[in-house]
């Protein structure tokens, strides 16, 4: 996607945040109020960073179309819900991505009487050091925000998430750049998921997910008879039970990989590149129940069968103390016929390597 020079796009405009900016902004009611965030508008594309929400991306859209899944309870603040026990679902608000761990990954638990919450605390992590920014970089316009989240506890651990996202004006991808420190004296766990949720209308009947899959199996015996459908959407069903699929993903040379899910009816996708050496495991959540609409695209460094530290497991994923991990996720819209046949040959052309 070509973008016109510095000079250019200064002759034809006011201010450069007639086409591009970064904003904050606060809402201010119902579950919602008080919540901050950063309003980002690049061109045709817009997206929310939910600054007390560990700088999770909240609402995305490209030209109009929306490509996130909002949750029934819709947008929350910092202590609207328990994240645990029967109050766990309720939390859950999706949002483009949220970010889950730093001990559990999965639904809520209890173990020697300490409370696990569901899909971690770094998800309701409010941010602090933050910094949102808007500069040229030779003929780059760069929207660029940045901040640091902290899961810690008396005597227990200290791990920090050190979170970059940027875009430039002219592209449609989103870079995310997450260094997470052990800043504790012990080593400490580190589960990581990254829960990447696709709703209406940019999913529906005619969407279908493209992945490189080596091999899937399904997560349950629910599951089960839904694994040779896993890549297409039916129609909404009252009361259909989610459904959760493991797959085995194709990397090139380096490790990168991805997941996509394209809709050749509105001709509109969105790709997520990450690198299977960091992130060596991959999820999908496939729900198509009434007024749960939603895939779930689930890149993490810990299975879903993974427990937390004290207990005895043996895909452990352990940080030393004064250690630190780099893990990086592109998101990218996807426009055109061409664009959509040509990630289903990126696809195939892994899966055959």
């Amino acid at each position: 996607m070509t973008t016109l020079t510095k000079r250019e796009l200064l002759a034809r405009v006011g201010s450069v945040q007639q086409v591009a900016s970064v904003r904050p902004i606060t809402f201010r009611e119902g579950r919602a109020d008080g919540l901050t965030a950063y309003a980002v508008r690049n061109g045709p594309l817009a997206f929310d960073v939910l600054a007390d929400k560990g700088l999770d991306i909240g609402s995305f859209s490209y030209r109009g179309v929306g490509f996130d899944f909002l949750a029934k309870p819709g947008l929350i603040g910092r202590t609207a819900y328990d994240t645990h026990g029967a109050e766990a679902l309720r939390s859950i608000m999706g949002g483009l991505m949220f970010t889950s761990g730093y001990e559990n990954i999965c639904a809520p638990c209890t173990i020697d009487g300490k409370d696990y919450p569901m899909h971690g605390r770094i998800r309701t992590t409010p941010a602090e050091h933050r910094s949102a920014d808007a500069f040229w970089e030779d003929d780059a316009y760069v929207l660029r925000l940045s901040g640091e989240m902290r899961e810690a506890e008396l005597f227990g651990e200290n791990l920090v998430l050190r979170r970059s996202i940027e875009t430039r004006l002219g592209t449609r991808a989103v870079r995310i750049v997450d260094e997470v420190e052990n800043e504790a004296f012990r080593p400490e766990p580190l589960m990581l998921l990254y829960h990447f949720n696709v709703g209406h209308p940019l999913l529906s009947e005619a969407a279908r997910v493209v992945l490189p899959a080596l091999a899937t199996q399904p997560r349950d015996e629910v599951s089960r008879p839904q694994v040779d459908g896993w890549a297409t959407m039916a129609p909404p069903r009252a009361n259909e039970p989610e459904y959760v699929f493991l797959h085995e993903l194709a990397a090139d040379e380096a490790g990168n990989t991805f997941a996509a899910i394209v809709n050749p009816e509105l001709k509109l996708g969105v790709r997520l590149g990450f690198n299977r050496e960091v992130l060596p495991y991959f999820m999908q959540w496939k729900s198509t129940a009434a007024g749960d609409y939603v895939i779930g695209l689930e890149p993490a460094n810990a299975s879903v069968y993974g427990k937390p530290h004290h207990v005895a497991a043996g895909d452990q994923h352990l940080l030393a103390p004064g250690a630190r991990e780099i893990f990086e996720l592109t998101i990218t819209v996807l426009d055109g016929d061409e664009e959509l046949d040509r990630v289903q040959e990126e696809a195939d052309r892994l899966s055959r390597r």
